[in-house]
């Protein structure tokens, strides 16, 4: 049975003190969290700060982003030691935000996945369509490009390390939502897809939803079977309203 995840993605939000506040609401309300792994991935100047306000905690440590080499001449980049060093264990990839504003290509995005995979981190690869995408009827397409340029760059089996996140672009930060069964839907054709090359692989890999994912809906969507849990981005900012979300996922 697949354990459920809930990340939060603070994106480019926080300062010390408004982190300092989250940090600690979040821990004193983990008790009340079931069987769920829990992950921040905070902007990446305040990693290190975060992994000195969890230590000892059951809340993982991701980042928003990962540099596809491991050394050398890349200005602002950072990258897969670095990240392990600093105590991360999950690093995003490929959220639709890199592949919209910066530009990222699938291709790309499946170096990094394979960076984070190569310095053990665990990569949360983000795939998803945008509205216009959507009202074409070309969902499945999209989100099957973006799965495979990473199977062929890494193989089935680089997926058994790894997280999937489903985020139709059209739902983040919005305030629409895919419906329970629209989101089904996609997460189901995505564990198909991973099937088609090894179904030990896709019965075990969490797929996760994100796309103005609250405490007031979460259930509903974490019900459905192929839903593991959530990639989440506003609400993550709000300690009782993320800790609403990962008690749902449990």
């Amino acid at each position: 049975m697949r354990k459920p995840l809930v990340a939060g993605n603070w994106k480019l939000n926080g300062t010390r003190a408004s982190i300092d506040e989250l940090v600690q609401g979040l821990l004193q309300g983990m008790s009340q969290v079931g069987e769920t792994d829990v992950a921040v991935c905070p902007p990446f100047v305040y990693i290190d700060h975060v992994r000195g306000l969890l230590e000892g905690s059951r809340i993982d440590l991701g980042s928003q982003d990962v540099c596809e080499e491991d050394k050398g001449a890349f200005t602002g980049e950072v990258s897969g030691p670095m990240l392990r060093d600093v105590g991360c264990s999950y690093a995003i990839v490929g959220h639709s935000e890199r592949r919209s504003i910066y530009g990222e290509s699938d291709e790309l995005v499946a170096r990094k996945f394979a960076a984070a995979r190569r310095n053990g981190l665990t990569p949360i690869l983000c795939v998803g369509e945008t509205l216009e995408e959507r009202e074409g009827g070309i969902t499945e397409e999209v989100v099957a490009r973006q799965i495979d340029a990473v199977l062929a760059l890494e193989g089935i089996a680089a997926f058994a390390d790894a997280v999937i996140a489903y985020e139709p672009v059209w739902a983040i930060g919005t305030g629409k939502t895919a419906s329970p069964e629209q989101a089904q839907e996609v997460h189901e054709f995505i564990r198909g897809r991973l099937a088609g090359h090894d179904e030990g692989v896709a019965a075990g890999i969490r797929i996760l939803y994100g796309g103005s994912v609250k405490g007031g809906n979460a259930a509903e969507l974490f019900g459905k079977p192929d839903i593991d849990g959530g990639l989440i981005g506003g609400a993550s900012l709000v300690a009782d309203e993320f800790l609403t979300i990962c008690k749902a996922a449990g």
